[in-house]
């Protein structure tokens, strides 16, 4: 058998320019996705606002903006004051390689963008979740609509399907919610999390709903057993934000069977 490296090269030579146009976007997706996560829960300006030090408000020029390199370079300090930058940019930017890397290890052709489309978004979802407990109906609904319109474009055959799994996937979450809120008179689960589950349905259809609820449910409380045993103490009113979990599952779920690699 290969080495896992040489396998990796192969399946990216494999996909052709398609592949290394993919690796050598990915860092620059995953800076957009980090400008997203900090500044669109605050509705600040994205496209259109210089990038700056957070900590001194100086301005970046581009030396300091190329992904995970720039970082390097500085030792993870800003250039001008000198305070360290955090793991942030670095972590978010390799995430998006690695949602490209596994696209391109599991699936081949125009399937492996459709991948990383889906990957991305779901990856901006589940960090805004994970640090705000906020799932934006500006990226949420227009995912209901780009999985239906991927249905339509790519396999008409299952877009009743996906309607059907928009259609549940909001409505199970939301009855959920209601009958938590009313049981233990708190909320559960918002609103976010039955249009992220819309989402899901509407990409990955009706009928792997169930599997994406489970999948989502077990990382929850694995990442709960894994927070008691790093010293996190969880009592009865603690809370994990459930979209990063469910990002997980539908972009798991959502891949093909993943390629023999030693073939």
């Amino acid at each position: 058998m290969q080495a896992y490296g040489v396998d990796l090269l192969d399946r990216v030579s494999d996909t052709g320019p398609a592949g290394w146009s993919l690796l050598l976007v990915a860092p620059f997706i995953g800076s957009f996705l980090g400008l997203i996560v900090r500044r669109l829960p605050d509705g600040l300006p994205i496209a259109w606002s210089r990038s700056v030090c957070e900590k001194c408000g100086m301005r970046l020029k581009m030396r300091d903006l190329v992904p995970v390199l720039s970082w390097l370079a500085q030792n993870g300090r800003c250039r001008y004051c000198g305070q360290p930058c955090g793991w942030f940019y670095p972590g978010i930017e390799l995430a998006a390689v690695a949602i490209a890397l596994i696209a391109i290890l599991v699936d081949d052709g125009g399937g492996v963008w459709l991948d990383c489309l889906l990957g991305w978004w779901l990856l901006a979802l589940g960090w805004i979740d994970l640090r705000r407990w906020l799932l934006p109906d500006v990226l949420t609904l227009p995912l209901v609509l780009t999985g239906l319109a991927a249905a339509a474009a790519f396999d008409p055959g299952q877009l009743t399907q996906r309607a059907l799994g928009a259609a549940l996937g909001y409505s199970i979450l939301l009855a959920v919610a209601v009958l938590y809120r009313r049981l233990r008179g708190r909320e559960g689960l918002g609103r976010g999390d039955a249009k992220l589950l819309a989402a899901s349905g509407a990409w990955v259809g009706a009928a792997a709903l169930p599997q994406v609820i489970l999948v989502a449910a077990v990382s929850a409380l694995a990442a709960a057993a894994c927070l008691r045993l790093a010293g996190v103490r969880l009592g009865a009113q603690s809370a994990l934000p459930f979209g990063p979990f469910l990002a997980l599952a539908t972009w798991v779920l959502w891949l093909p069977v993943p390629i023999d690699l030693a073939s």
